[in-house]
């Protein structure tokens, strides 16, 4: 299907491709916080999925879609002392380094109003876009929790674009030993009706071919039996973020000007 640049579908295409970018994080579930031993329980009862999966390496992938709420986790091992995960993903700051990487990530700054940090993140088009032109989805940062054997980070945004709310982001990570971390990142957001009619004519026309990692269907199904609709879309996008984290990190060792290169 093509679109002119002047045709109303061409304007509905490029809206459907934003909103599909605000439901991308999609894969962490937002739920509380597993805390220190409950992580590391969670460790050694993924240990078959983390040894053997798709993705080649030690990552989990879930998600979940229920009504007009979608969440999910990425459980993985990185390969990183926790002192620098925990100080990389205790700051602020330093978020805005790892949430523009994503290539539909405008603008992302720190601010503080009324005594409260902010993470405000400008989302738009994978092209060439301007700042302004592009939506804002401004979390709210909660002070995180450190400890020398835990860290646990928190986001919440009441709003968002295209009557997208309660976003939740949550981060927590524990030392398996002196260069290996065992991460948990949770995100799930809300929808109203206008987000959820036009993810559905989007995923049932232009993206109909958006699938995830996880197979609900034998081999050899539709879509070779990965899962599809808001699910797929979720994990794909999901891995993406997970991916600038696990970038981010291991940016580190090399010098702060050449980290961009």
């Amino acid at each position: 299907m093509r679109f002119h640049k002047h045709s109303a579908a061409f304007w509905i295409a490029a809206a459907l491709g934003l909103l599909l970018l605000l439901l991308a994080p999609l894969a962490v579930s937002a739920e509380e916080a597993h805390g220190p031993a409950g992580l590391r329980e969670r460790h050694a009862s993924l240990a078959p999925q983390l040894a053997d999966n798709p993705f080649g390496g030690p990552v989990v992938l879930q998600s979940d879609e229920s009504a007009r709420r979608i969440d999910g986790d990425v459980y993985a091992v990185v390969e990183h002392p926790f002192a620098a995960v925990s100080g990389a993903l205790s700051d602020p700051a330093q978020w805005c380094d790892i949430l523009i990487l994503h290539l539909n990530n405008k603008f992302c700054r720190r601010a503080q109003e009324q005594g409260m940090t902010r993470v405000d993140l400008r989302v738009g088009k994978k092209h060439p876009q301007s700042v302004q032109a592009a939506s804002l989805l401004s979390f709210t940062w909660r002070p995180p929790v450190r400890s020398s054997d835990y860290l646990s980070v928190r986001m919440e945004a009441a709003d968002g674009p295209y009557d997208t709310r309660d976003y939740r982001l949550l981060v927590e990570a524990v030392p398996l030993d002196a260069n290996r971390t065992f991460l948990h990142m949770g995100y799930a957001l809300s929808y109203g009706g206008a987000s959820d009619f036009a993810m559905r004519v989007y995923l049932g026309t232009i993206g109909q071919d958006k699938v995830g990692f996880t197979r609900t269907k034998a081999p050899g199904a539709g879509n070779d039996g990965f899962v599809a609709g808001m699910r797929g879309v979720t994990e794909r996008n999901t891995m993406r973020y997970y991916l600038a984290i696990d970038a981010y990190l291991d940016s580190l060792s090399t010098p702060a000007g050449q980290r961009l290169e």
